[in-house]
């Protein structure tokens, strides 16, 4: 589910209000707060409840309750990090017990979005069949950044991007020197990270 800045803003407010004060603010205190009208915080407060994030009852103060809070859901995605692992040697267990956060490599908030990988024409890149593809929508794109891309014709592709001369040039991923010079690119989002699940069955 994707937040813009305010309602996340506006979440975290809220569960700080009721941490310190054991009762959810009102949407006066909240406008309050961020120094905006009611109305505009009463929108807010719409969106989130329509968007699953809180449950509030009508016409009674202080009835704002988040669904789930940040302690609970960063518990949710969290696993032990036990070691580090090189092939053919012993794990090396870490000195001091870390977890593993998943939602701090995926912001909450952020405007990702999922590719499954079709084929095992993209082997070269590491990718194979079944993979998922984990992309943010961004506004702009940095030079080097890995990206999906989509050309004239529709198609689509997984490159480096980099801004050449008026140009677009996009680099394979696998460290090859294959290349190509196009004048436009529909960038769909940058590529952050990659799923591949070895047991179906899960």
């Amino acid at each position: 589910m994707y937040f813009t800045e305010k309602q996340l803003r506006i979440m975290e407010f809220i569960q700080q209000f009721r941490d310190e004060r054991g009762i959810s603010p009102t949407l006066e205190e909240i406008a309050s707060n961020f120094g905006v009208t009611k109305i505009t915080v009463y929108e807010h407060i719409n969106q989130l409840e329509r968007k699953g994030a809180l449950k509030r009852e009508k016409f009674r103060a202080r009835s704002i309750e988040l669904i789930t809070s940040v302690e609970e859901r960063k518990a949710r995605y969290s696993m032990p990090l036990m070691g580090n692992f090189r092939e053919g040697l012993p794990i090396e267990a870490t000195e001091e017990r870390e977890d593993l956060n998943i939602s701090e490599m995926l912001p909450y908030g952020r405007n990702f979005f999922a590719l499954r990988v079709r084929g095992n024409e993209l082997k070269q890149d590491h990718l194979t069949d079944g993979d998922l593809i984990i992309a943010e929508k961004r506004e702009s794109v940095d030079d080097g950044e890995v990206v999906v891309a989509v050309l004239n014709g529709g198609k689509a592709c997984i490159k480096k991007f980099y801004r050449e001369e008026g140009q677009i040039r996009l680099q394979s991923t696998n460290g090859g020197l294959e290349s190509m010079m196009v004048p436009h690119a529909d960038v769909r989002g940058v590529v952050v990270g990659v799923l591949r699940r070895f047991d179906e069955s899960v």
